[in-house]
């Protein structure tokens, strides 16, 4: 059973950089063929994809975002982090993180519980 587990800070400051890293246990991610993404859903809109890193460490981003977005990886903790550069309050969502083995079909088999961040002063 794949767990995946978002940690990171529930408030962040506008401006400031917003990270978050996925914690992945009985699986790990160099495993060929999966795909690990970020996905947030503001509040009262549609889930968002903001980007992955493959088992390859190549990594993807959405056009809208890619400017403030770096995704990264520490294989030996297996983890997978985000970083979200020059926020704002629309930043403010529950962010996921998920396992796809396809980005092009956009399902996913394994999500985190989600983590709220809520950018305010």
């Amino acid at each position: 059973q794949v767990r995946l587990q978002e940690s990171g800070p529930g408030l962040v400051q506008p401006s400031q950089t917003l990270s978050l890293t996925c914690t992945v246990s009985g699986g790990s991610i160099t495993t060929s063929n999966y795909y690990w993404s970020w996905i947030r859903q503001p509040p009262g809109k549609a889930l968002e994809w903001m980007g992955a890193i493959a088992y390859s460490g190549s990594t993807y981003y959405s056009p809208s975002l890619k400017s403030r977005t770096s995704i990264s990886r520490e294989t030996s903790k297996n983890q997978f982090t985000l970083q979200l550069s020059s926020v704002t309050p629309a930043d403010t969502a529950v962010y996921y993180c998920a396992r796809a083995n396809d980005l092009a079909t956009n399902e996913y088999d394994y999500w985190g519980q989600g983590t709220q961040v809520t950018v305010s002063s």
